[in-house]
C-alpha cells in the first residue's frame, strides 16, 4: 500500500470545491403610466406580405470519424442563411443547413456478456436549399421603381464650308459632350421571419460489420449513417412600407 500525503490531498480537494453564491433581490414598486399616442401619423413599418409553410426534403450521408455501435441521441437546430424573394416574381429562394449533434457509443472492451466504451459526439452541418412559389395571401409587395438615365443634347450650328451656300449651316447635337440625368430608386427589399420548423427524420446505420475480438452475438459496428429528413418550415415574408395610422376612421 502507498501512503498519501495529507497536505497534498487536502490541496487537491480544495481545488475541486464548487461554490455558488446567491442573493435575494428586494421588491421595488412601480406605477403604471398611460402613454400619449399620436392620433394621425404615417409610419414606416414591416407589412406582412405572405405567410406560408414549405416542405424541404433532404437525403444525406454522414461518415463518423470512428466505429460506433449505437446512436444514442441526435440534437438538431435549423439554420437559414438566405431567404430572398426575387423582385417582380413570386419565387422565393431559400437555403440553410441543419446543425446536428450526434452522440454515439463506441467499443473499448467487450466479451460474450457485454460491451464497454465511451460516449462520443460529432457535430455536422447538413445543407439544404429550394425555390418555392409564393402566394401573397396577406399583402402586396410595393411596386419596384426602376432607375432611369435620360441623356439630353444642345443644338450646335456650324458652317458647312466652301462647297455649300454661305447661308446654309449644319445644325445637330454636339457629339463632343455627354449630358444626362440619372435617377436612382432605393427600393425596400422584402425579408423573411421564421415562425417554426418541424424536422421528421429517419437515420439508418450502414456498412455494419461484426467487431473484432469477442463480442455479444448481436453487436455490430458502423461508420456511416444515411439520413432522410423532411423539414416543414413556416415563415413570413415582410416588407417595410408606409402605413397611414388614423384613429378617426372617417376617411
Amino acid at each position: 500500500m502507498y501512503e498519501i500525503d495529507a497536505v497534498a490531498s487536502e490541496k487537491a480537494v480544495k481545488k475541486q470545491v464548487l461554490d455558488v453564491t446567491a442573493t435575494d433581490q428586494a421588491l421595488c414598486d412601480n406605477e403604471p403610466v398611460t402613454p400619449t399616442p399620436i392620433r394621425n401619423a404615417v409610419a414606416k413599418i414591416p407589412v406582412v406580405l405572405a405567410e406560408l409553410t414549405l416542405q424541404i426534403n433532404v437525403d444525406a450521408m454522414i461518415n463518423l470519424p470512428e466505429p460506433a455501435i449505437e446512436i444514442k441521441r441526435i440534437g438538431k437546430r435549423l439554420k437559414v442563411i438566405q431567404c430572398r424573394l426575387l423582385q417582380n416574381t413570386n419565387k422565393l429562394f431559400i437555403k440553410g443547413f441543419v446543425r446536428k449533434n450526434i452522440e454515439y457509443s463506441t467499443r473499448k472492451f467487450s466479451n460474450h456478456e457485454g460491451v464497454c466504451g465511451n460516449i462520443s459526439h460529432c457535430t455536422v452541418d447538413v445543407p439544404w436549399s429550394c425555390v418555392t412559389a409564393v402566394d401573397f395571401n396577406v399583402g402586396t409587395p410595393a411596386p419596384v421603381l426602376f432607375n432611369t438615365v435620360e441623356p439630353f443634347e444642345f443644338l450646335v450650328e456650324q458652317d458647312l464650308g466652301p462647297k455649300f451656300p454661305a447661308k446654309d449651316q449644319l445644325m445637330s447635337g454636339d457629339l463632343t459632350e455627354l449630358n444626362q440625368v440619372t435617377t436612382e430608386f432605393f427600393n425596400e427589399l422584402p425579408f423573411c421571419e421564421l415562425i417554426s420548423a418541424t424536422i421528421t427524420e429517419f437515420n439508418e446505420a450502414l456498412n455494419r460489420k461484426s467487431p473484432q475480438g469477442v463480442n455479444p452475438f448481436e453487436e455490430f459496428e458502423f461508420t456511416s449513417i444515411e439520413e432522410k429528413m423532411v423539414i416543414d418550415l413556416t415563415l413570413k415574408i415582410l416588407q417595410k412600407q408606409q402605413v397611414a395610422i388614423n384613429a378617426n376612421n372617417d376617411d
